[in-house]
Protein backbone atom coordinates (compact mmCIF):
# COMPACT_ATOMS: atom_id res chain seq x y z
CA UNK A 1 0.00 0.00 0.00
CA UNK A 2 1.41 3.36 -1.07
CA UNK A 3 -0.26 6.59 0.04
CA UNK A 4 -0.73 9.73 -2.03
CA UNK A 5 1.91 11.52 0.06
CA UNK A 6 4.42 8.75 -0.66
CA UNK A 7 3.72 8.88 -4.40
CA UNK A 8 4.01 12.68 -4.30
CA UNK A 9 7.38 12.39 -2.57
CA UNK A 10 8.67 10.02 -5.25
CA UNK A 11 7.58 12.46 -7.95
CA UNK A 12 9.14 15.40 -6.13
CA UNK A 13 12.45 13.57 -5.78
CA UNK A 14 12.49 12.50 -9.41
CA UNK A 15 12.32 8.79 -8.55
CA UNK A 16 9.36 8.32 -10.88
CA UNK A 17 7.21 10.26 -13.33
CA UNK A 18 3.51 10.71 -13.85
CA UNK A 19 3.81 8.95 -17.19
CA UNK A 20 5.44 5.95 -15.52
CA UNK A 21 2.77 5.78 -12.80
CA UNK A 22 -0.09 6.11 -15.26
CA UNK A 23 1.46 3.52 -17.57
CA UNK A 24 1.76 1.11 -14.64
CA UNK A 25 -1.88 1.72 -13.67
CA UNK A 26 -3.02 1.15 -17.25
CA UNK A 27 -1.02 -2.09 -17.43
CA UNK A 28 -2.69 -3.28 -14.24
CA UNK A 29 -6.11 -2.37 -15.63
CA UNK A 30 -5.40 -4.36 -18.78
CA UNK A 31 -4.26 -7.37 -16.74
CA UNK A 32 -7.34 -7.07 -14.53
CA UNK A 33 -9.68 -6.97 -17.52
CA UNK A 34 -7.88 -9.82 -19.26
CA UNK A 35 -8.42 -11.92 -16.13
CA UNK A 36 -12.16 -11.14 -16.24
CA UNK A 37 -12.11 -8.25 -13.78
CA UNK A 38 -14.91 -5.70 -14.03
CA UNK A 39 -13.72 -2.71 -12.01
CA UNK A 40 -13.68 -0.36 -15.02
CA UNK A 41 -16.49 0.17 -17.48
CA UNK A 42 -14.31 2.27 -19.77
CA UNK A 43 -10.71 3.48 -19.82
CA UNK A 44 -9.41 6.60 -21.58
CA UNK A 45 -5.78 5.51 -21.93
CA UNK A 46 -4.77 8.01 -24.60
CA UNK A 47 -6.07 11.05 -22.74
CA UNK A 48 -4.59 9.80 -19.48
CA UNK A 49 -1.11 9.37 -20.97
CA UNK A 50 -1.27 12.78 -22.64
CA UNK A 51 -2.29 14.37 -19.35
CA UNK A 52 0.51 12.54 -17.55
CA UNK A 53 3.12 13.83 -19.99
CA UNK A 54 1.74 17.33 -19.61
CA UNK A 55 1.92 16.95 -15.83
CA UNK A 56 5.59 15.92 -16.03
CA UNK A 57 6.38 18.97 -18.16
CA UNK A 58 4.51 21.23 -15.75
CA UNK A 59 6.41 19.75 -12.81
CA UNK A 60 9.71 20.29 -14.59
CA UNK A 61 8.81 23.98 -14.95
CA UNK A 62 7.94 24.21 -11.25
CA UNK A 63 4.14 23.96 -11.41
CA UNK A 64 2.69 21.38 -8.99
CA UNK A 65 -0.86 22.37 -8.00
CA UNK A 66 -1.32 19.75 -5.25
CA UNK A 67 0.03 16.52 -3.80
CA UNK A 68 -2.37 14.70 -6.16
CA UNK A 69 -0.73 16.22 -9.24
CA UNK A 70 0.31 13.59 -11.75
CA UNK A 71 -1.38 10.72 -9.93
CA UNK A 72 -4.01 8.43 -11.50
CA UNK A 73 -7.58 8.63 -10.16
CA UNK A 74 -10.69 6.66 -11.14
CA UNK A 75 -14.14 8.20 -11.64
CA UNK A 76 -17.41 6.45 -10.72
CA UNK A 77 -19.71 6.13 -13.71
CA UNK A 78 -22.24 8.66 -12.40
CA UNK A 79 -20.03 11.76 -12.68
CA UNK A 80 -20.05 13.94 -15.77
CA UNK A 81 -16.74 14.05 -17.60
CA UNK A 82 -16.78 16.34 -20.63
CA UNK A 83 -17.09 14.29 -23.82
CA UNK A 84 -18.06 11.07 -22.01
CA UNK A 85 -21.45 9.42 -21.45
CA UNK A 86 -22.70 9.35 -17.86
CA UNK A 87 -24.51 6.02 -17.74
CA UNK A 88 -24.54 5.44 -13.95
CA UNK A 89 -23.79 1.74 -14.42
CA UNK A 90 -26.84 1.25 -16.64
CA UNK A 91 -27.61 0.10 -20.16
CA UNK A 92 -30.51 2.55 -20.23
CA UNK A 93 -28.23 5.59 -20.53
CA UNK A 94 -25.34 3.95 -22.38
CA UNK A 95 -26.38 5.71 -25.60
CA UNK A 96 -27.11 9.09 -24.00
CA UNK A 97 -25.44 12.26 -25.20
CA UNK A 98 -21.93 12.81 -23.84
CA UNK A 99 -21.62 15.38 -21.07
CA UNK A 100 -20.78 18.89 -22.21
CA UNK A 101 -18.96 19.83 -19.02
CA UNK A 102 -17.19 18.20 -16.11
CA UNK A 103 -19.00 17.70 -12.82
CA UNK A 104 -17.81 20.24 -10.25
CA UNK A 105 -15.80 17.59 -8.39
CA UNK A 106 -14.22 16.32 -11.62
CA UNK A 107 -13.27 19.87 -12.51
CA UNK A 108 -11.67 20.23 -9.08
CA UNK A 109 -9.72 17.00 -9.54
CA UNK A 110 -8.41 18.23 -12.87
CA UNK A 111 -7.41 21.55 -11.30
CA UNK A 112 -5.50 19.62 -8.62
CA UNK A 113 -3.47 17.93 -11.37
CA UNK A 114 -5.05 14.47 -10.99
CA UNK A 115 -4.93 12.20 -14.05
CA UNK A 116 -8.36 10.76 -14.86
CA UNK A 117 -8.02 7.13 -15.96
CA UNK A 118 -11.55 6.01 -16.68
CA UNK A 119 -15.05 5.26 -15.45
CA UNK A 120 -15.56 2.64 -12.76
CA UNK A 121 -18.30 0.08 -12.41
CA UNK A 122 -21.08 0.46 -9.86
CA UNK A 123 -24.47 -0.85 -8.81
CA UNK A 124 -26.93 0.30 -11.47
CA UNK A 125 -28.00 3.85 -10.59
CA UNK A 126 -26.17 3.39 -7.24
CA UNK A 127 -29.16 1.47 -5.84
CA UNK A 128 -27.47 -1.39 -3.94
CA UNK A 129 -24.88 -1.85 -1.23
CA UNK A 130 -23.53 -4.98 -2.90
CA UNK A 131 -22.09 -3.67 -6.17
CA UNK A 132 -24.32 -6.08 -8.11
CA UNK A 133 -24.44 -5.22 -11.81
CA UNK A 134 -25.90 -7.64 -14.39
CA UNK A 135 -24.86 -5.40 -17.31
CA UNK A 136 -21.13 -4.94 -16.70
CA UNK A 137 -20.42 -7.65 -14.15
CA UNK A 138 -20.14 -7.49 -10.37
CA UNK A 139 -16.68 -6.49 -9.07
CA UNK A 140 -15.09 -8.78 -6.48
CA UNK A 141 -12.91 -7.82 -3.55
CA UNK A 142 -9.22 -8.63 -4.06
CA UNK A 143 -9.12 -9.69 -0.41
CA UNK A 144 -10.87 -13.05 -0.85
CA UNK A 145 -11.88 -15.32 -3.71
CA UNK A 146 -15.45 -15.09 -4.93
CA UNK A 147 -16.60 -12.37 -2.53
CA UNK A 148 -18.14 -9.06 -3.58
CA UNK A 149 -16.43 -5.68 -3.36
CA UNK A 150 -19.55 -3.98 -1.99
CA UNK A 151 -21.34 -1.02 -3.47
CA UNK A 152 -22.43 1.00 -4.91
CA UNK A 153 -18.90 2.35 -5.54
CA UNK A 154 -17.65 -1.17 -6.25
CA UNK A 155 -15.30 -0.46 -9.15
CA UNK A 156 -13.87 2.57 -7.39
CA UNK A 157 -12.81 0.38 -4.47
CA UNK A 158 -11.29 -2.36 -6.61
CA UNK A 159 -9.41 0.21 -8.69
CA UNK A 160 -7.62 1.42 -5.56
CA UNK A 161 -7.22 -1.97 -3.89
CA UNK A 162 -5.45 -3.37 -6.98
CA UNK A 163 -3.24 -0.32 -7.55
CA UNK A 164 -5.13 0.71 -10.70
CA UNK A 165 -5.62 4.19 -9.20
CA UNK A 166 -4.40 5.99 -6.09
CA UNK A 167 -7.95 7.09 -5.28
CA UNK A 168 -11.46 6.42 -6.48
CA UNK A 169 -14.11 9.13 -6.71
CA UNK A 170 -17.42 7.84 -5.34
CA UNK A 171 -20.76 8.72 -3.85
CA UNK A 172 -22.54 7.62 -0.68
CA UNK A 173 -26.34 7.61 -0.27
CA UNK A 174 -26.64 4.74 2.20
CA UNK A 175 -23.07 3.52 2.53
CA UNK A 176 -21.75 3.39 -1.03
CA UNK A 177 -18.27 4.60 -0.08
CA UNK A 178 -17.92 3.02 3.36
CA UNK A 179 -19.21 -0.46 2.43
CA UNK A 180 -16.71 -1.07 -0.41
CA UNK A 181 -13.98 0.50 1.72
CA UNK A 182 -14.76 -2.04 4.45
CA UNK A 183 -14.94 -4.97 2.01
CA UNK A 184 -11.73 -4.03 0.14
CA UNK A 185 -9.43 -3.14 3.06
CA UNK A 186 -9.51 0.58 2.23
CA UNK A 187 -10.26 3.89 3.88
CA UNK A 188 -13.38 5.73 2.76
CA UNK A 189 -14.82 9.04 3.92
CA UNK A 190 -18.43 10.16 3.59
CA UNK A 191 -18.52 13.90 4.33
CA UNK A 192 -21.50 15.88 5.55
CA UNK A 193 -23.73 15.91 2.48
CA UNK A 194 -23.86 19.63 1.81
CA UNK A 195 -20.08 20.13 1.91
CA UNK A 196 -19.32 18.76 -1.57
CA UNK A 197 -21.16 19.86 -4.71
CA UNK A 198 -23.36 17.31 -6.46
CA UNK A 199 -23.54 19.42 -9.63
CA UNK A 200 -22.92 17.21 -12.65
CA UNK A 201 -23.50 14.02 -10.64
CA UNK A 202 -26.34 11.60 -11.45
CA UNK A 203 -28.40 11.52 -8.23
CA UNK A 204 -30.00 8.64 -6.41
CA UNK A 205 -31.70 10.55 -3.57
CA UNK A 206 -30.78 14.21 -3.20
CA UNK A 207 -31.68 14.28 0.50
CA UNK A 208 -29.08 11.60 1.24
CA UNK A 209 -26.45 11.76 -1.52
CA UNK A 210 -22.90 12.85 -0.74
CA UNK A 211 -19.62 12.80 -2.68
CA UNK A 212 -16.35 11.46 -1.33
CA UNK A 213 -13.42 9.19 -2.14
CA UNK A 214 -11.84 5.84 -1.34
CA UNK A 215 -8.12 5.60 -0.78
CA UNK A 216 -5.40 3.99 1.33
CA UNK A 217 -5.21 6.24 4.39
CA UNK A 218 -6.90 8.91 6.45
CA UNK A 219 -4.37 11.47 5.21
CA UNK A 220 -5.36 10.55 1.63
CA UNK A 221 -9.02 11.11 2.50
CA UNK A 222 -8.26 14.47 4.08
CA UNK A 223 -6.39 15.65 0.98
CA UNK A 224 -9.13 14.40 -1.33
CA UNK A 225 -11.84 16.00 0.81
CA UNK A 226 -10.00 19.31 0.66
CA UNK A 227 -9.85 19.10 -3.15
CA UNK A 228 -13.44 17.93 -3.63
CA UNK A 229 -15.03 20.34 -1.15
CA UNK A 230 -12.78 23.33 -1.74
CA UNK A 231 -12.48 23.60 2.05
CA UNK A 232 -9.40 23.15 4.20
CA UNK A 233 -10.38 21.65 7.55
CA UNK A 234 -8.30 21.76 10.72
CA UNK A 235 -7.46 18.08 11.17
CA UNK A 236 -4.49 17.48 13.48
CA UNK A 237 -4.51 14.04 15.08
CA UNK A 238 -6.50 14.06 18.32
CA UNK A 239 -4.65 12.61 21.34
CA UNK A 240 -6.21 9.26 22.17
CA UNK A 241 -5.94 9.73 25.93
CA UNK A 242 -9.17 11.30 27.13
CA UNK A 243 -11.10 10.91 23.87
CA UNK A 244 -14.83 10.37 24.47
CA UNK A 245 -15.95 7.62 22.12
CA UNK A 246 -19.63 6.71 22.10
CA UNK A 247 -20.87 3.18 21.36
CA UNK A 248 -24.43 1.85 21.29
CA UNK A 249 -25.69 -1.73 21.16
CA UNK A 250 -29.00 -0.66 19.64
CA UNK A 251 -29.41 -1.98 16.07
CA UNK A 252 -25.81 -1.50 14.87
CA UNK A 253 -24.42 -4.40 16.92
CA UNK A 254 -27.24 -6.80 16.02
CA UNK A 255 -26.50 -9.85 13.81
CA UNK A 256 -22.74 -9.27 13.66
CA UNK A 257 -20.83 -12.21 12.27
CA UNK A 258 -18.04 -13.56 14.45
CA UNK A 259 -15.17 -11.91 12.53
CA UNK A 260 -16.78 -8.46 12.65
CA UNK A 261 -17.70 -8.78 16.33
CA UNK A 262 -14.18 -9.86 17.28
CA UNK A 263 -12.51 -7.07 15.28
CA UNK A 264 -14.82 -4.43 16.74
CA UNK A 265 -14.32 -5.62 20.32
CA UNK A 266 -10.56 -5.76 19.78
CA UNK A 267 -10.59 -2.17 18.49
CA UNK A 268 -12.52 -0.95 21.53
CA UNK A 269 -10.08 -2.74 23.87
CA UNK A 270 -7.09 -1.16 22.13
CA UNK A 271 -8.63 2.29 22.39
CA UNK A 272 -9.46 1.85 26.06
CA UNK A 273 -5.91 0.71 26.81
CA UNK A 274 -4.64 3.81 24.97
CA UNK A 275 -6.61 6.02 27.37
CA UNK A 276 -9.77 6.69 25.41
CA UNK A 277 -13.05 6.66 27.31
CA UNK A 278 -15.56 4.23 25.77
CA UNK A 279 -19.03 5.47 26.68
CA UNK A 280 -21.92 3.10 26.04
CA UNK A 281 -25.21 4.86 25.34
CA UNK A 282 -28.79 3.88 24.58
CA UNK A 283 -30.34 4.81 21.24
CA UNK A 284 -33.59 2.81 21.15
CA UNK A 285 -35.08 5.16 18.57
CA UNK A 286 -32.90 3.46 15.94
CA UNK A 287 -35.30 0.52 16.15
CA UNK A 288 -37.91 2.81 14.58
CA UNK A 289 -36.03 3.06 11.27
CA UNK A 290 -37.60 -0.05 9.67
CA UNK A 291 -41.06 1.41 10.37
CA UNK A 292 -40.11 4.88 9.10
CA UNK A 293 -38.64 3.48 5.88
CA UNK A 294 -41.07 0.59 5.43
CA UNK A 295 -42.46 1.92 2.13
CA UNK A 296 -39.00 2.56 0.68
CA UNK A 297 -38.09 5.75 2.50
CA UNK A 298 -36.54 8.87 1.06
CA UNK A 299 -34.43 6.86 -1.38
CA UNK A 300 -37.36 5.21 -3.16
CA UNK A 301 -39.44 8.40 -3.19
CA UNK A 302 -36.69 10.57 -4.65
CA UNK A 303 -35.41 7.89 -7.03
CA UNK A 304 -38.94 7.43 -8.42
CA UNK A 305 -39.16 11.15 -9.13
CA UNK A 306 -36.00 10.87 -11.23
CA UNK A 307 -36.74 7.56 -12.97
CA UNK A 308 -40.49 7.49 -13.56
CA UNK A 309 -40.10 8.94 -17.06
CA UNK A 310 -38.29 5.73 -18.03
CA UNK A 311 -40.02 3.20 -15.81
CA UNK A 312 -43.45 4.34 -16.98
CA UNK A 313 -42.31 4.40 -20.61
CA UNK A 314 -40.95 1.85 -23.06
CA UNK A 315 -37.42 1.71 -21.59
CA UNK A 316 -38.23 -0.11 -18.35
CA UNK A 317 -36.88 -3.43 -19.67
CA UNK A 318 -33.39 -1.89 -19.81
CA UNK A 319 -33.26 -1.81 -15.99
CA UNK A 320 -31.86 -4.43 -13.68
CA UNK A 321 -35.17 -5.86 -12.35
CA UNK A 322 -33.83 -5.74 -8.78
CA UNK A 323 -33.23 -2.01 -9.12
CA UNK A 324 -36.50 -1.28 -10.93
CA UNK A 325 -38.46 -3.12 -8.26
CA UNK A 326 -37.09 -0.92 -5.48
CA UNK A 327 -37.41 2.34 -7.38
CA UNK A 328 -41.05 1.56 -8.23
CA UNK A 329 -41.84 1.45 -4.51
CA UNK A 330 -41.54 5.22 -4.56
CA UNK A 331 -44.66 5.51 -6.73
CA UNK A 332 -46.82 4.60 -3.72
CA UNK A 333 -45.27 7.21 -1.42
CA UNK A 334 -47.55 10.26 -1.29
CA UNK A 335 -46.38 13.82 -0.73
CA UNK A 336 -47.77 13.62 2.80
CA UNK A 337 -45.91 10.34 3.43
CA UNK A 338 -42.70 11.89 2.13
CA UNK A 339 -43.03 14.89 4.43
CA UNK A 340 -43.74 12.57 7.36
CA UNK A 341 -40.45 10.76 6.67
CA UNK A 342 -38.61 14.09 6.57
CA UNK A 343 -40.20 15.06 9.89
CA UNK A 344 -39.19 11.73 11.41
CA UNK A 345 -35.67 12.30 10.14
CA UNK A 346 -35.41 15.67 11.85
CA UNK A 347 -36.77 14.16 15.06
CA UNK A 348 -34.14 11.41 15.07
CA UNK A 349 -31.38 13.90 14.27
CA UNK A 350 -32.40 15.88 17.36
CA UNK A 351 -32.43 12.68 19.43
CA UNK A 352 -28.97 11.77 18.12
CA UNK A 353 -27.57 15.15 19.20
CA UNK A 354 -28.95 14.58 22.69
CA UNK A 355 -27.76 10.97 22.93
CA UNK A 356 -24.24 11.66 21.64
CA UNK A 357 -23.82 14.76 23.78
CA UNK A 358 -20.17 15.76 24.10
CA UNK A 359 -18.76 12.63 22.46
CA UNK A 360 -15.79 13.17 20.16
CA UNK A 361 -17.03 10.43 17.83
CA UNK A 362 -19.46 7.54 17.56
CA UNK A 363 -17.88 4.14 16.85
CA UNK A 364 -19.68 1.26 15.13
CA UNK A 365 -18.86 -1.56 12.73
CA UNK A 366 -19.08 -0.22 9.18
CA UNK A 367 -20.86 -3.38 8.05
CA UNK A 368 -22.33 -6.19 10.15
CA UNK A 369 -20.78 -8.94 8.02
CA UNK A 370 -17.63 -9.72 6.05
CA UNK A 371 -17.91 -9.57 2.25
CA UNK A 372 -20.63 -12.02 1.11
CA UNK A 373 -19.97 -14.59 -1.58
CA UNK A 374 -21.24 -13.60 -5.01
CA UNK A 375 -22.66 -17.09 -5.54
CA UNK A 376 -24.94 -16.62 -2.52
CA UNK A 377 -26.71 -13.63 -4.14
CA UNK A 378 -28.26 -15.41 -7.11
CA UNK A 379 -31.58 -15.87 -5.32
CA UNK A 380 -33.68 -12.69 -5.03
CA UNK A 381 -34.68 -13.33 -1.43
CA UNK A 382 -31.05 -13.82 -0.39
CA UNK A 383 -29.98 -10.77 -2.38
CA UNK A 384 -32.49 -8.43 -0.75
CA UNK A 385 -31.89 -9.78 2.76
CA UNK A 386 -28.13 -9.45 2.37
CA UNK A 387 -28.42 -5.99 0.83
CA UNK A 388 -30.53 -4.82 3.78
CA UNK A 389 -28.08 -6.14 6.35
CA UNK A 390 -25.03 -4.76 4.55
CA UNK A 391 -26.61 -1.29 4.28
CA UNK A 392 -28.06 -1.24 7.79
CA UNK A 393 -25.26 0.41 9.77
CA UNK A 394 -24.00 2.82 7.14
CA UNK A 395 -27.50 4.03 6.20
CA UNK A 396 -28.11 5.10 9.79
CA UNK A 397 -25.53 7.87 9.32
CA UNK A 398 -27.06 9.00 6.02
CA UNK A 399 -30.52 9.18 7.60
CA UNK A 400 -29.07 11.20 10.50
CA UNK A 401 -27.32 13.51 7.99
CA UNK A 402 -23.96 12.66 9.49
CA UNK A 403 -20.40 12.11 8.35
CA UNK A 404 -18.27 9.01 8.81
CA UNK A 405 -14.98 7.40 7.88
CA UNK A 406 -14.40 3.65 7.57
CA UNK A 407 -11.00 2.20 8.53
CA UNK A 408 -9.73 -1.39 8.19
CA UNK A 409 -9.62 -3.03 11.63
CA UNK A 410 -9.18 -6.75 10.96
CA UNK A 411 -6.09 -8.80 11.69
CA UNK A 412 -3.92 -9.97 8.82
CA UNK A 413 -5.42 -13.47 8.80
CA UNK A 414 -9.05 -12.29 8.79
CA UNK A 415 -11.48 -11.23 6.09
CA UNK A 416 -11.76 -7.43 5.78
CA UNK A 417 -13.72 -5.52 8.42
CA UNK A 418 -14.37 -1.80 8.64
CA UNK A 419 -14.52 0.37 11.77
CA UNK A 420 -16.64 3.50 11.36
CA UNK A 421 -15.73 6.73 13.11
CA UNK A 422 -18.84 8.88 12.84
CA UNK A 423 -20.26 12.26 13.76
CA UNK A 424 -23.28 14.39 13.05
CA UNK A 425 -23.61 17.03 10.34
CA UNK A 426 -20.73 19.49 10.28
CA UNK A 427 -18.48 17.42 12.56
CA UNK A 428 -16.24 16.38 9.68
CA UNK A 429 -13.07 17.93 11.08
CA UNK A 430 -13.43 16.20 14.44
CA UNK A 431 -14.18 12.85 12.77
CA UNK A 432 -11.01 13.18 10.69
CA UNK A 433 -8.93 14.22 13.72
CA UNK A 434 -10.09 11.18 15.67
CA UNK A 435 -9.69 8.92 12.62
CA UNK A 436 -6.04 9.90 12.23
CA UNK A 437 -5.28 8.77 15.77
CA UNK A 438 -7.31 5.57 15.59
CA UNK A 439 -5.69 4.63 12.27
CA UNK A 440 -2.22 5.00 13.79
CA UNK A 441 -3.19 2.83 16.77
CA UNK A 442 -4.72 0.10 14.62
CA UNK A 443 -1.74 -0.02 12.27
CA UNK A 444 0.62 -0.43 15.19
CA UNK A 445 -1.45 -3.32 16.49
CA UNK A 446 -2.08 -5.40 13.35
Amino acid sequence: MTTIAEFAQKLAEGRTTSEALVTEALNRIEAHRTAGGTAYISVDAGSALNAARASDLARASGYVPSALAGLPVSIKDLFDVAGQVTAAGSRLLADARPARDDAVVVERLRASGAILLGRTNMSEFAFSGLGWNPHYGTPLTPCADGRIAGGSSSGAAVSVALGMAVAGLGTDTGGSIRIPAAFCNLTGFKPSASRVSMSGTFPLAASLDSVGALSNSVDDCILLDQILSGQSLDTPAAPLAGLRLAVTRDVVLDQLDATVAAAFERSLDLLAKAGAHIRWFDFPELHELPRINAAGGLTAAEAWQGHRQWLEGDRSEAYDPRVAQRIRRGAAISAADYLDIQDERQRLISVARERLGDADAWLLPSVAVVPPKLADLADDAAFFATNGLVLRNTSVLNFLDGCALSLPCQRGDELPVGLSIAGLHGQDARVLQVSRSIEALLRQST
